[in-house]
């Protein structure tokens, strides 16, 4: 199938600089907490992740930060940046799915380079920005581990139903969890609806086919599509109003990342519908 930080002092910013911080963040929020350390690594990766380059692949390379790499136990979780002349660190979600436990040939070297992979939203005049115009080979300023507890999947492990939610940028942590086997060997139904304004802005396409693999049904929801798109159109949120169907809201899950106003109001439809707030997971 083809087809965004916490400043250091939040008084001294004025109202744009407050919202081009929300807009540069996945997820509409991030970890409050800054880190006391920080680490210089490397960029492996920039380049365009969608047609029309409003969102970029990134990829930091940790061949010599393994502890870092360690530091990545869950989907979801964050990566703190100091990026040159930016007046606050950023906090970006992690895409890649944690690494799995070291063994001794892992140890002595696979020969592939490991990374954390990003996927930035390039708003131009914000550090995020300033990010993308990198090149392979820059050195960056990271917090010399992750933040954040990510999603915790354990609250919904019964869940014999999973909807997942994620618009824009906020289908980074999604493409984690997916691909750290969450939907995989279990008898769970998982859906995702991810949205955008249209095919040019939508990443991760060439990855729908493998996520299906594993087990996701993924509903593409375009509020902008051309001429020539036949699938759902609108927002993610009228959409599922449109085609839900709970039976049972005990043996549901739900997993949201996105713009703010669509975890809101997908929280107001699935709680209205008898699902408990607990059973709603996002990663800040």
């Amino acid at each position: 199938m083809l087809l965004r930080s916490a400043p250091r002092r939040l008084h001294l910013l004025r109202p744009h600089h407050l919202r081009l911080l929300s807009a540069a963040v996945l997820a509409s929020a991030a970890p409050a907490q800054l880190p006391t350390e920080w680490a210089e690594a490397p960029l492996a990766c920039v380049r365009p992740a969608t047609a029309d380059a409003s969102l970029f692949h990134v990829s930091l390379d940790l061949s010599a930060h393994r502890r870092l790499l360690a530091s990545h136990a869950a989907a979801g979780q964050f990566l703190p940046f100091r990026l040159p002349a930016a007046p606050y660190p950023i906090f970006l979600a992690i895409a890649s799915p944690p690494p799995p436990p070291p063994t001794p040939e892992a140890l002595a070297g696979s020969g592939s380079v490991p990374c954390f992979d990003f996927l930035v939203k390039r708003l131009p005049g914000t550090p995020s920005a300033r990010l993308c115009d990198l090149r392979p080979g820059d050195l960056v300023h990271v917090g010399a581990s992750v933040v954040g507890s990510g999603f915790d999947v354990a609250r919904i492990a019964d869940a014999r139903d999973v909807l997942v939610f994620a618009t824009g940028s906020g289908i980074s942590p999604i493409r984690a969890l997916i691909e750290s086997g969450f939907a995989e060997n279990k008898r769970t139904g998982v859906s995702l609806f991810y949205g955008v304004r249209n095919l040019q802005r939508m990443a991760y396409q060439e990855r729908f086919d493998d996520w299906e693999s594993r087990g996701v049904k993924i509903v593409p929801v375009l509020s902008r599509p051309d001429g020539q798109w036949t699938g759902e159109r609108g927002y993610v949120q009228n959409v599922f109003s449109r085609m839900k169907n709970i039976v049972n809201p005990s043996s549901v899950g739900a997993i949201l990342c996105g713009h703010k106003q669509m975890t809101e109001e997908i929280t107001r439809v699935l709680v209205a519908d008898g699902l408990s707030k607990d059973r709603i997971l996002t990663n800040f």
